[in-house]
């Protein structure tokens, strides 16, 4: 049986390169996937093949109606949603520089997607799950906040905010038989990020690790997928960092 037979779960941010991976990776373990995403990405999902086992939903994680809608959606099609992962996030658009230099406006956007969007992609799926008296939700945050990043402090300090975020919720939704569990990744470039920062960024991250190359999405797939599984069944409140070794938790 393949490790995630029959689960279904919602991946956010389903467009980008590492929601494809986590969307298509699932698919081949057995899941039903509901991709959702700020675009229509249908086009792009019906290359994933397995058309039966995949859902398109077309959200925006700051209108709880629309977080609401997926939920509904997913229920609707798979009868059940088992998992969540909350890979939508305020990443490549984030300016680098001095905390003096952050605008107030550009600080609350990645507060609001990165905070607020996870917590209103739980609440849509938590009485789905409650009903159901089981399901995992993954939520995804940063190596950063351990490394301690400079110059980058609004997205470092939300991505910490999801850290405690997940485990003051754990402790909230356990007697539900709900699991919540946070992945940290390191750096994770493609070709907008070395426009952005150049190759040099990802190479002197890359010398950082014990594991001396660069991070691909396709790294993020096994941890997430180990954590939807019925083997992280007493597995909650924790952070899991994939990182290659550029910091020990």
């Amino acid at each position: 049986m393949r490790l995630l037979e029959n689960k279904t779960i919602i991946v956010t941010g389903a467009g980008g390169n590492i929601g494809r991976s986590y969307c298509r990776g699932f698919l081949d373990m057995g899941a039903n996937v509901v991709a959702a995403d700020l675009n229509d990405i249908s086009t792009e999902a019906q290359s994933w093949g397995c058309d039966d086992r995949v859902l398109v939903v077309e959200a925006d994680v700051l209108d709880q109606e629309d977080c609401n809608r997926m939920a509904d959606l997913a229920v609707e099609k798979f009868e059940r949603v088992d998992g969540l992962l909350n890979n939508a996030g305020f990443f490549k658009s984030a300016s680098f520089g001095s905390f003096m230099d952050i605008t107030a406006s550009e600080w609350d956007v990645c507060y609001q997607v990165n905070v607020r969007g996870t917590w209103q992609c739980i609440k849509a799926v938590y009485p789905h799950m409650k009903r159901q008296r089981q399901g995992s939700i993954v939520n995804v945050s940063s190596n950063t906040p351990y490394k301690g990043v400079p110059n980058f402090l609004h997205y470092v300090s939300s991505k910490a905010a999801i850290i405690g975020l997940s485990r003051s919720l754990a402790r909230e939704v356990g007697p539900d038989g709900i699991l919540v569990n946070t992945l940290c990744p390191d750096l994770i470039p493609d070709d907008d990020i070395i426009a952005r920062q150049g190759k040099a960024a990802d190479e002197r991250t890359v010398e950082g690790r014990c594991l001396k190359r660069t991070q691909l999405p396709e790294d993020m797939v096994g941890a997430a997928a180990f954590l939807f599984s019925d083997l992280a069944g007493f597995v909650t409140g924790q952070s899991l960092l994939v990182n290659g070794g550029a910091h020990f938790n």
